[in-house]
């Protein structure tokens, strides 16, 4: 058995964990570590620029965030529930995979109401997980309608370690600046330090970006609970990678250029459309793929990720694309200095 779960536990303080986002965008903090040099640089996220020749790429998840977290009434007791939305599963029937909180009130024929004018009511059609259920809305009106009220209805979907309330600033700041594609859950957090300014410097420079969509789904918070990595299932998410952003990639490996994949969602859609020639293929469907050390990638071979928290996948990752090694002695130098963890924290540059 290679690497085991423990292998990615360490002590993170819990006011690493960052409440806010950085107020400018590109100034977070960025650590950039270099794999031929073994070396830990301190930086800005807007410094990134210096790490990059004209005709490199940068390959970014257009996925938009949906406000998904509902809060509704139960029938007769009135009790306030919070009605997660996973994912669609039929726009006809108005069927949803949701989570409800707290689950044991809610049961199989229970209907729930939404807003104050309670014009939007689900009924709870099946039991999936302990937590889980499907729902189907029923509301007078045109689907367009419909995913306009639930737009109206829901709050910006921040993960469950931000205690604070939902704030307006967070419907933008939770959403990166080149969102288009709406079907996450959670934000594809590397991409939320770019801001209109920097994108448009890397453009002046000459660098060329690829575009490609994985929905993030909640399956990226989930612990592993299995010590033997092997035996860990990750959640399938839908992903989209089209003719353009394939001819754009493909030529760049063809040039030997920097491929940069920007968050641990793009990495895990590319390496899940590798050809036999280690190209990229165009895909479209979802997604399982669990990447951790040892692997060997072949698309990209650069990476922007945030800071990760003890024992997530996404932490796993990034070990096997810097080492193992490296990767706990930058994560102890992160925690020294300070540097923000989690959706809102800081950034990693990985060369």
């Amino acid at each position: 058995m290679g690497m085991k779960l423990s292998h990615f536990n360490f002590d993170l303080p819990n006011e690493l964990l960052a409440e806010y986002p950085a107020e400018n965008r590109d100034e977070a903090r960025l650590m950039v570590l270099n794999r031929k040099t073994k070396t830990i640089e301190h930086k800005l996220f807007k410094d990134i620029i210096d790490y990059f020749e004209p005709n490199d790429i940068m390959v970014l998840n257009n996925t938009k965030v949906f406000p998904a977290r509902l809060y509704g009434n139960k029938e007769k007791t009135g009790a306030r529930i919070e009605v997660f939305l996973l994912r669609e599963l039929n726009s006809e029937t108005r069927l949803w995979d949701v989570l409800v909180d707290p689950a044991r009130k809610i049961r199989i024929g229970n209907k729930l109401y939404f807003g104050d004018d309670e014009s939007l009511v689900a009924e709870v059609i099946d039991n999936t997980t302990s937590r889980g259920r499907t729902l189907r809305f029923l509301y007078d009106g045109s689907y367009q309608e419909f995913r306009n009220k639930l737009t109206e209805l829901g709050e910006t979907p921040l993960p469950k370690y931000i205690k604070r309330e939902v704030e307006p600033e967070d419907a933008e700041r939770y959403q990166t600046i080149f969102a288009k594609e709406e079907g996450a859950v959670a934000a594809p957090t590397a991409g939320l330090h770019f801001s209109k300014h920097l994108l448009k410097r890397l453009e002046i420079k000459g660098l060329d970006f690829a575009e490609v969509t994985l929905h993030v789904g909640l399956g990226t918070f989930s612990a592993v609970e299995v010590e033997d990595l092997s035996k860990h299932k990750m959640d399938s998410e839908e992903a989209y990678i089209k003719p353009e952003a394939v001819s754009i990639i493909n030529k760049a490996i063809s040039e030997k250029r920097k491929i940069c994949a920007v968050g641990t969602t793009v990495m895990r859609t590319l390496e899940s459309a590798v050809s036999s020639n280690h190209t990229l293929n165009e895909f479209g469907g979802w997604t399982n793929k669990f990447i951790f050390p040892p692997y060997d990638f072949s698309i990209a071979n650069c990476m922007v990720t945030n800071f990760h928290t003890p024992k997530s996948t996404l932490m796993m990752m990034v070990s096997a694309f810097a080492g193992h090694d490296f990767m706990k002695q930058a994560y102890e130098e992160a925690v020294k200095e300070k540097y923000k963890f989690y959706t809102y924290g800081d950034a990693m540059l990985i060369i």
